[in-house]
C-alpha cells in the first residue's frame, strides 16, 4: 500500500510538472499576441489546468477503469466550482466582466446540464442502465467546438497587456523541448496515477468510481488551484475566473467527449447526486455574481462554497 501511494504521489508531481511546461509555451504565445485576459484564462488556461485531466482520463478508459474517466471529470468540475474559486475569493474579491457573467457561465451550466440528459438514459429511454456512449462522446466534442469559436468574440486583442517580444530561435528551440518534456510527463504520470489509484482502491475497499471522484480529481485539480491562486493574488481576477470556467468547460465537453469516445462510460445511478452537486455548484457560481455587490464573488460567497465543499466531501466517504 505505501508502494502505491508513494508511486500515486510521484506520478501527480510528474503530471503538475508535465502540465506547467506544456502550457508555458502556450501561455507566452497567447500574451505576446496581446490577447484579453479572459481569452488567455478560459483557453491557455484551462487547456493547462485540465491537460492532466486529459491525460489520466486517456489511460483510465484506455485500460479499462472507465469508474475512474467519470469520477475524475464530475468531482474535478465541483472541486473547480467549489473548492478552487472559493480559496481565490478568499485570496481577493473576484471581479468579473459581463461577458462572463453573461456568456462563459451559462455555457458551463449548459454543458453541466446536457451531460445529465445523455446520462439519463434509464429515465429518458426506459432502458436498463444509462451510459454516456461514443456518439454522446462526438456529440461534446461538437458542443465543445461550438465553445471554442464563441471565444472568439473575446479573444480579440486588447490595449493595455505587456506584449512580450518574439522569441529568438534558440528559445524556440528550447520552449519545443520543454512542451516535448512535458507531453512525456503527462503520458507517464497519468498511467502511474490511474493504476496506483486502482490498485489503492481494491486494498482499501473502496469503490474506483471514489476515487476518481476524490483523491483523482483534486489531485489533477491542482494545477488548476494553484494557477487561479497565483493570478488572483496577482489581480489577474479575469484570468483566475475564465481558468476555472474553462477548465469546467474543457472537462465536461472536451475530456468526458474524447473519454467517452475510447470507450462508453457506465453511469453508475449513485453518480446522480453527483452531477445534481456539479449542476447546482455551477447554478450557485451563477448567483454568486449578483449576491453583494454585482458581478464580485467576495469572500462570504467564497467561504460558503468552500464549507458545501467540505460537507460534498464527508458526504461521499459518509455514505461510501
Amino acid at each position: 500500500m505505501i508502494f502505491h501511494a508513494v508511486v500515486l504521489i510521484v506520478g501527480f508531481i510528474v503530471l503538475v510538472t508535465g502540465a506547467g511546461l506544456l502550457v508555458d509555451g502556450a501561455a507566452r504565445l497567447a500574451r505576446a499576441g496581446n490577447i484579453a485576459p479572459m481569452a488567455v484564462g478560459l483557453t491557455v488556461v484551462a487547456f493547462g489546468t485540465s491537460v492532466s485531466a486529459l491525460f489520466v482520463n486517456i489511460a483510465a478508459s484506455s485500460n479499462g477503469y472507465p469508474d475512474i474517466a467519470l469520477g475524475n471529470v464530475l468531482g474535478g468540475n465541483i472541486a473547480n466550482m467549489l473548492l478552487v474559486l472559493g480559496i481565490c475569493a478568499q485570496v481577493r474579491p473576484l471581479t468579473v466582466s459581463k461577458g462572463t457573467v453573461w456568456k462563459a457561465i451559462p455555457f458551463n451550466l449548459l454543458a453541466a446540464v446536457v451531460l445529465w440528459v445523455m446520462a439519463s438514459d434509464v429515465f429518458l429511454d426506459s432502458v436498463p442502465f444509462s451510459a454516456i456512449g461514443r456518439s454522446d462522446g462526438l456529440i461534446l466534442l461538437c458542443f465543445f467546438a461550438i465553445f471554442v469559436t464563441g471565444m472568439r468574440s473575446v479573444a480579440a486583442p486588447v490595449d493595455g497587456l505587456p506584449k512580450i517580444e518574439a522569441a529568438a530561435p534558440d528559445r524556440v528551440a528550447l520552449t519545443a523541448l520543454k512542451m516535448t518534456i512535458g507531453f512525456a510527463g503527462l503520458i507517464v504520470g497519468a498511467h502511474w496515477v490511474v493504476e496506483n489509484t486502482a490498485a489503492l482502491a481494491a486494498l482499501l475497499a473502496i469503490p474506483r468510481y471514489v476515487m476518481g471522484l476524490t483523491l483523482v480529481a483534486v489531485g489533477t485539480s491542482l494545477p488548476g488551484l494553484a494557477a487561479s491562486t497565483m493570478a488572483a493574488r496577482r489581480g489577474d481576477v479575469e484570468i483566475a475566473v475564465g481558468g476555472v470556467v474553462g477548465s469546467t468547460i474543457f472537462n465536461a465537453l472536451f475530456v468526458l467527449g474524447v473519454s467517452a469516445v475510447i470507450q462508453p462510460l457506465p453511469f453508475h445511478p449513485a453518480a446522480y447526486m453527483d452531477m445534481a452537486v456539479m449542476v447546482a455548484a455551477g447554478i450557485m457560481m451563477f448567483i454568486f455574481m449578483f449576491t453583494g455587490r454585482v458581478r464580485i464573488m467576495g469572500r462570504l460567497e467564497g467561504a460558503l462554497a468552500l464549507l458545501i465543499y467540505v460537507l460534498y466531501i464527508g458526504y461521499l466517504f459518509y455514505t461510501y
